[in-house]
């Protein structure tokens, strides 16, 4: 099995500032994890608090704890910097290799996508942002990692593109589509999703958009693990 995976993202129509992290790291005991923060504040600050969340989750995740217990200790960081005035919305998704387990966990109310045997379920458990209140735990879901599992993270700017109220049906019917018409790559899911996303905005998203796709591919090419990113710098 090979494990792939995709990030595609985009600012806010007219800011050149996203609020939205997204951090990759390796596990110290095998695997990876995929952090996406979303500060809740001004433009100004949104950023400045989206990475002090990602970096401790990070943090936390390099020196063994669990990602249960990184989102913790980011949520405690930044109540305490900002006497609990602001939010952060996360979500933590990690290839667990010690357990051989995929780690899904959110505070964040956009629900996550799980994609297993052809069928689409939606992780959407009470979910709350971290940072108003100390010793704030995620919504976690733990599975074994199999062969074709696909998850699908959005933030809640790209959940509420157009028309919010029927977001959910419809990322489902697009990502339903998909998997019947073809084997898409992360990347070729991860960026349909972003297309959409801009396209229901007139071209003019409302709020940053960020996705995060892993997929387990049943094959593996080789040996070789690599990280690839592009970013556009005509800003």
């Amino acid at each position: 099995m090979e494990l792939r995976i995709a990030v595609a993202k985009t600012d806010r129509y007219g800011t050149t500032t996203t609020g939205d992290t997204v951090e990759i790291t390796e596990r110290p005991n095998g695997g990876i994890s995929i952090v996406l923060a979303d500060g809740q504040e001004d433009d100004q600050d949104s950023k400045t608090i989206s990475t002090m969340v990602s970096h401790k989750v990070i943090e936390c995740i390099i020196q063994g704890l669990r990602d249960s217990a990184a989102i913790r200790a980011a949520s405690n960081k930044i109540f305490l910097e900002y006497d609990g005035k602001v939010r952060a919305k996360l979500n933590v998704l990690s290839a667990d290799l010690q357990t051989n387990t995929i780690v899904i966990s959110r505070n964040n109310p956009a629900p996550v996508f799980l994609i297993t045997e052809g069928k689409v379920d939606t992780l959407k458990q009470e979910s709350v942002p971290i940072g108003n209140q100390k010793d704030i735990c995620p919504s976690i879901v733990e599975l074994p990692i199999i062969p074709e599992m696909l998850i699908v993270t959005i933030s809640d700017g790209l959940f509420n593109a157009g028309d919010p109220e029927m977001n959910e049906t419809n990322i489902i019917t697009v990502i339903e589509a998909m998997i019947e018409d073809q084997e898409p790559s992360a990347k070729e899911m991860a960026d349909t999703l972003l297309s959409r996303a801009i396209r229901l905005d007139n071209g003019r998203p409302k709020d940053d958009f960020s996705v995060v796709v892993m997929l387990v591919s049943p094959q593996s090419s080789d040996h070789i693990r690599r990280i690839s990113a592009t970013m556009d710098l005509d800003n």
